[in-house]
């Protein structure tokens, strides 16, 4: 297996990250054998270091340094928000044109790799900014509708919590389609059957930065997998993002 690699200069490296796939070995998937920051090592003949953080069924932009030194500094770019991250996401329902969603999340614990972490933390501020780009009906019942609605949105966190977009969007009861833990089992099962896709529809499209060695500003793009391809041709949209 290889990494689509959508960028690369002596300090960094940007990968196209497959929906489905692990950003590094985690104890919560130990039986994964196959993770992005091993394939990308093998691929390249080097080590590298993960920047930043996909959740496993997201795909798009994740972004490597090639040294431990090169990391350290663009952490501090991470920390003072000086990246831009865009997200594509197919969401049930009708969403407001564009909005804010300002709901503070508590952090998410994982039963294993955060056994020592202070579980009365109070919830941390989080932002998320979107923006309908497309909508859709078709004719499939669910529920007691007859019809089911969907939207296409660019989301643009402002913050980087766990499982922000996911929580955002179940918060303002527009789930992203796919996901089965802040989701809707329904929609889920409907996409499964009638299009024989079974991924999350989130996507990392975008990430812009000043480039902190070169001084420049940088922006990467991350194209569509052929699955959520599938999906947006079927819905008879328009490329907009």
């Amino acid at each position: 297996m290889e990494l689509e690699i959508l960028y690369r200069d002596k300090y960094i490296i940007a990968v196209n990250k497959p929906s489905g796939l692990l950003v590094h070995k985690s104890m919560i998937d130990r039986h994964e054998k196959l993770y992005a920051m091993k394939i990308l090592r093998d691929q390249i003949g080097q080590w590298v270091y993960p920047l930043h953080r996909l959740d496993k069924p997201t795909s798009g932009v994740l972004l490597f340094a090639l040294s431990s030194e090169i990391a350290k500094e663009f952490s501090l770019l991470f920390k003072k928000h000086s990246f831009q991250k865009s997200y594509i996401a197919i969401v049930r329902g009708y969403t407001d044109e564009k909005g804010v969603i300002d709901h503070p999340l508590k952090e998410k614990l994982d039963k294993i790799s955060d056994k020592q972490a202070n579980k009365n933390k109070e919830a941390q501020e989080a932002i998320t900014y979107y923006e309908r780009l497309q909508t859709v009906e078709l004719d499939f019942a669910l529920g007691r509708y007859d019809t089911v609605r969907y939207s296409l949105v660019k989301l643009l966190p402002k913050t980087g919590r766990k499982h922000q977009l996911r929580r955002h969007m179940k918060h303002i009861s527009h789930h992203i389609l796919g996901d089965t833990k802040y989701g809707r089992g329904e929609h889920n099962k409907l996409m499964r059957k009638e299009f024989g896709v079974n991924r999350m529809f989130l996507h990392a499209d975008s990430i812009e930065f000043k480039h902190p060695f070169i001084c420049k500003e940088i922006k990467i793009d991350a194209p569509i997998d052929e699955n959520f391809e599938k999906i947006y041709s079927f819905f008879g949209w328009e490329e907009s993002f």
